[in-house]
Formats: structure tokens, sequence, C-alpha cells
């Protein structure tokens, strides 16, 4: 199938599929006349590819993760890249939750303080 049809049916642009192929995370072959042409395994390869960055993984990690063998993140055959790019990118989701509960407890002090400041202003002006 042709690009266009491919990205009609995953919703998905050329342009991230054209990347999804130079990055190596998808294959197609070459027509007489250039175009690209994909095989309907490439649905399910692009549902995986984004499905894969929407956990945070990078295109790098995915390729690994393909080396693996494996056909989509539910099927949960044990593969050792799979399982460390999984718990490093949880390690770092966890990392990023933590700064961001002290971002918020910062914040929430600063309106705080604010706040308290604004109050004793329009006190001082009565």
């Amino acid at each position: 199938m042709k690009i266009s049809e491919l990205s009609r049916l995953t919703n998905v642009s050329p342009r991230a599929i054209r990347h999804y192929e130079e990055k190596g995370l998808l294959q197609s072959n070459r027509l007489d006349n250039d175009y690209r042409d994909f095989s309907e395994s490439a649905i399910d390869r692009i549902h995986s590819i984004q499905l894969y960055l929407k956990l945070g993984l990078t295109a790098d990690e995915i390729r690994s993760l393909f080396q693996c063998e494996v056909a989509s993140p539910d099927d949960y055959e044990y593969c050792t890249e799979m399982l460390e790019i999984y718990e490093g990118k949880l390690h770092k989701v966890k990392r990023q939750i933590e700064s961001m509960l002290q971002l918020k407890k910062l914040l929430e002090r600063q309106v705080a303080l604010t706040a308290a400041g604004k109050k004793e202003d329009m006190r001082i002006s009565v």
C-alpha cells in the first residue's frame, strides 16, 4: 500500500511515517516509480510505534525493542532489553514526579505568601 493509504488507515501523517522509516522502525519496498510500498503489517507496526512513543520511549529504544521480535507492547514475552528500557523509563518518571511535587510545594508556598502580602496591603490602604 502507498504511504497515503497507510497514513489514512493509521491516522499518522506521511511525514511521521517517513520519519519512522528513516529511524529504522518501519520498512517499505520501493516500486519502479520510487514510491514506497508498505505491507499490511505496517499498520500494526505503526500502532506499536505510537504506543511506545506514548510510553515515552525514543526511536532508538523502540528499535531495540523491535529487535527482540516482540509483536506489540501487549505481547509480554520476556526480553532483557524491554525490561531494562521499561525500568529505566519508570525510574525517570518517578524522578520527574518527585521534582514536580517539590515544585508544587514551592509554588503553593509562594502563592500563600503573595496572597498574605496582598491582604496585608489591602488592610493598610483602608
